[in-house]
């Protein structure tokens, strides 16, 4: 099997395994407990919240731990904008870009149905980038947050964050950034990046699924949505998981070392994949930004063909990859994120997306090129009108 649905899931990496086991078995003591061993877990979970910030290049007290990407993005906009619509009942807007993971968008939607906040979308181009100009028009004076994802997890296009965060900040308007599939791909060091607040998920980086991670600038007010015990600077209350923040932790930490080579390396892989799929498969459609892209996405439509009937042909190959989010499995209808795009419902509906690994190998992908091509020809035999 070629396994390229990576933006969905990613295997754990046996250090992280490694690295998390003792806090599965005798390592088992609650970090709040004041014996000794509730404090060797506290001083664990300290250990590993500051190799988060190491990676974040912030403060660890400025590193929340959560259940993973999706409850990041809700405590961020959620969060964010109730705190500072408390302190100022007039901030009563959010902003977020047109192809935003579900998790950003339906927090906004539920800020818009129980708070009554509007919500401004932010266009995207044919290439799925959000502008510094298209930004700076729906900005106004009553905007409590923007929240812009750093790379679509989709069709792989990386936006130019720390310009757009620039905008917001020119108006006094914090800003957000879903870093669930940029992690490990591109860097996380919100200085440089000039945010105030990044969410990432454990699993998309070589650590098992439920644990995540936000980063929330020292100064801002965050409004918790889980109450209780206080834990997390009483950001996210409840008994850490502590395993999940070891492997988290070590999973962050080993990818930022590894990713200037990774990236670079994977980036050629990508781009020799990209041409190969173009030149053999015809009328096929590279989707979203063809330079400025994730290294490990290469996203296509293929008019004249069912996107599930293609995956499925894949499968029957021996490679497995996707139509698009993970979050939307099971649904037939057109990717709102290819819409944005301009893509029309019927070419949408052929999307499917490859998503590789950091050990991804030339070989696999050279192979499962040839295979889309095998794939893609065979669905549209199946779909043509039999003559006679």
């Amino acid at each position: 099997m070629i396994f390229l649905d990576a933006a969905a899931t990613t295997p754990v990496r046996r250090e992280v395994l490694e690295a998390m086991w003792p806090y599965l078995s005798g390592e088992f003591g609650n970090p709040s407990s004041h014996h000794t061993l509730g404090e060797a877990a506290a001083a664990a979970l300290a250990e590993a919240r500051s190799g988060v910030a190491k990676v974040f290049n912030c403060r660890a007290g400025e590193v929340t731990f959560t259940s993973g990407g999706t409850e990041s993005d809700n405590l961020a906009v959620k969060g964010i904008a109730l705190a500072r619509q408390a302190a100022d009942p007039a901030l009563n807007r959010v902003v977020i870009s047109a192809v935003e993971h579900p998790a950003v968008e339906e927090s906004a939607r539920y800020l818009e149905r129980v708070h009554g906040f509007a919500v401004d979308i932010v266009p995207v181009d044919g290439e799925g980038l959000v502008t510094v100009d298209a930004l700076r028009s729906v900005l106004k004076p009553e905007t409590a947050l923007v929240s812009i994802m750093y790379a679509n997890n989709e069709i792989g296009t990386v936006q130019p964050i720390a310009e757009l965060a620039a905008v917001a900040h020119a108006v006094g308007v914090p800003f957000h950034t879903d870093a669930v599939q940029a992690a490990g791909w591109c860097p996380l060091d919100v200085k440089a990046l000039g945010i105030d607040a990044l969410s990432i998920s454990a699993h998309k980086l070589g650590a098992p699924k439920g644990s995540g991670a936000l980063f929330t600038k020292g100064r801002l007010r965050l409004e918790p949505l889980i109450h209780g015990g206080g834990q997390e600077r009483g950001k996210r209350s409840g008994t850490e998981n502590m395993a999940g923040a070891v492997a988290l932790s070590t999973a962050a930490v080993l990818a930022a070392a590894e990713q200037p080579a990774q990236a670079q390396r994977v980036v050629q892989l990508r781009d020799r994949f990209i041409d190969r799929v173009l030149d053999t498969v015809p009328d096929a459609l590279l989707t979203g930004h063809r330079s400025q892209r994730l290294p490990s996405v290469a996203s296509f439509c293929f008019p004249g063909t069912s996107g599930e009937s293609v995956l499925l042909e894949l499968e029957r190959l021996g490679v497995v990859c996707s139509s698009g989010s993970a979050c939307a499995a099971g649904s037939d209808a057109p990717s709102p994120v290819l819409l944005a795009l301009g893509i029309a419902p019927e070419t949408a509906q052929t999307a499917v997306r490859f998503s590789f690994t950091s050990t991804i190998s030339e070989a696999d992908l050279e192979a499962a090129a040839a295979a889309v091509e095998t794939a893609v020809g065979r669905v549209k035999r199946l779909a043509a009108p039999q003559v006679g």
